[in-house]
């Protein structure tokens, strides 16, 4: 795939919803009304779905710098999984920010950050780099870990979708819509 039909699969994404721009566009929800985000999974799952509650599936992989990064490690910590399209896009890049922001906070909370994209580990590097990220990035190019929790890739780019896992290893919230404007605030009231 070229890098110009990319860009442009990128805009088709942005125009689905799936960036910031189109996130912008929602209207705000009302005080004390759930976001769209807000309203994740919390009815009881198809069989073969996730289902808050359950052990959350175990995976190991590499960080952008080539250092193991395993959920079964991260044990006794809260992780924040999340998935996101592509690096350097309006809503991804927001989102990463929101998370950036936000850090200090949560890792005070025993929380480790986890963004995962099917972006190759040097566009990790560089996105983590050009936005002064302090957490980790996955590289999943053939959504493997995606698949282990779900998350649908399509044009080989991941939906975004979050998941936030207790320091039992078990699904705490399963956020199967994000909005990348309060999603951070979100996950942060989630950790607790």
């Amino acid at each position: 795939m070229t890098a110009r039909f990319r860009a442009y699969v990128v805009c088709v994404l942005c125009l689905a919803g799936a960036c910031a721009q189109a996130d912008a566009k929602r209207a705000p929800h009302p005080e004390g009304a759930p976001s769209a985000s807000a309203q994740a999974v919390t009815a009881t799952a198809a069989p073969g779905e996730l289902a808050v509650g359950q052990p959350a599936p175990d995976f190991s992989a590499q960080d952008q710098n080539g250092k193991p990064v395993s959920l079964a490690a991260l044990r006794g910590k809260y992780v924040i999984l999340y998935f996101y399209p592509k690096d350097e896009t309006p809503g991804c890049t927001r989102e990463a920010s929101a998370f950036r922001d936000a850090y200090g906070a949560l890792t005070q909370r025993n929380a480790v950050i986890l963004g995962v994209s099917t972006d190759s580990d040097e566009s990790h590097r560089a996105f983590a780099t050009n936005h002064q990220l302090p957490f980790t990035l996955i590289s999943d190019p053939n959504g493997a870990l995606a698949a282990k929790y779900g998350v649908p890739i399509t044009l080989r780019f991941a939906k975004r979708q979050s998941f936030v896992i207790a320091p039992d290893g078990k699904l705490k919230k399963i956020y199967r819509t994000v909005d990348v404007a309060v999603h951070a605030t979100e996950v942060a009231a989630d950790v607790q």
